[in-house]
């Protein structure tokens, strides 16, 4: 009986990562910084698996392993980015565990990569969320500057 399932709720996201969290404008990166791309944060992470920020469908996964895209069902359109410049590592250190289409929880493992290659090829190892279409949504809020513990640190509410 469906009527009896509890509708779930988008408040907000949690860490998709273990780390330092830091505002978008300190990244290391012009076109994230500058927000470009859209509104956001980034951690330095201390681990090396992504995890689900919070629910939704995987919208798009990068050829190359080092990005993904997630829907949530109140149309915020959520991009996860690994590194800085790592697009260059066609793909070496990252290994995609979900595919485009699948609904996902948040906590679902989504990615790993190799923190320690990514950083001895000389790049960032930065770990970017990036709402896309952060214009749409001008009352989201970011949590930054903490120590983040993934799949339990609250980092942004609508």
């Amino acid at each position: 009986m469906g009527f009896f399932k509890k509708k779930e709720v988008l408040d907000g996201m949690k860490a998709f990562v273990s780390g330092k969290v830091i505002p978008i404008t300190e990244v290391n990166d012009e076109v994230f910084s500058s927000k470009a791309l859209g509104n956001g944060l980034a951690i330095q992470p201390s681990g090396q698996t992504i995890s689900a920020p919070c629910s939704g469908e995987i919208s798009m996964v990068a050829e190359t392993g080092h990005a993904i895209g997630m829907v949530l069902s109140n149309g915020v359109e959520v991009l996860l980015h690994i590194g800085l410049d790592t697009v260059s590592l066609n793909g070496e250190g990252f290994q995609v565990l979900k595919k485009q289409g699948e609904k996902v929880k948040q906590g679902t493992p989504l990615m790993k990569f190799d923190k320690d290659f990514i950083e001895e090829k000389g790049l960032s190892a930065d770990c970017i969320l990036i709402i896309t279409n952060s214009d749409d949504f001008p009352d989201i809020e970011f949590y930054t500057g903490m120590d983040a513990v993934q799949d339990e640190t609250v980092i942004c509410n609508f």
